[in-house]
């Protein structure tokens, strides 16, 4: 059975940095593309970031620059490294293969970015 369970998330100040963790289970890393979403209050879930089986980083155009995403194999983790964060930020995130509509979704970490 396919699980994400996602954690740590916080409340940081503005220009902040942190650091989620995906731990997966039921799908092999290095076959998956896996991908970081958000969803802020009001409005819909966002792709934010992905990474390909082989490791190839894509991100939207307003997390460039300050997101990172990368993956253990190994592990079956996927990260995601947030720096100078900014309010706007602030939302649950989840992890998820985009490839993977019938997967559930886990309960997500709350990030939330004080001004």
């Amino acid at each position: 059975q396919v699980q994400f369970v996602e954690s740590g998330g916080a409340l940081v100040h503005s220009g902040g940095s942190l650091r989620l963790s995906c731990v997966v289970s039921g799908i092999i890393l290095s076959d998956t593309p896996m991908a970081w979403y958000r969803q802020a209050p009001g409005k819909e879930r966002e792709w934010v970031a992905a990474i390909s089986g082989l490791g190839n980083p894509n991100y939207i155009a307003p997390v460039k620059g300050r997101f990172t995403i990368s993956k253990t194999n190994a592990k079956n983790t996927v990260y995601l490294q947030m720096n100078s964060l900014k309010p706007e930020d602030t939302a649950v995130y989840y992890c998820h293969g985009p490839g993977r509509p019938n997967d559930a979704w886990g309960q997500g970490t709350q990030v939330t970015v004080s001004s």
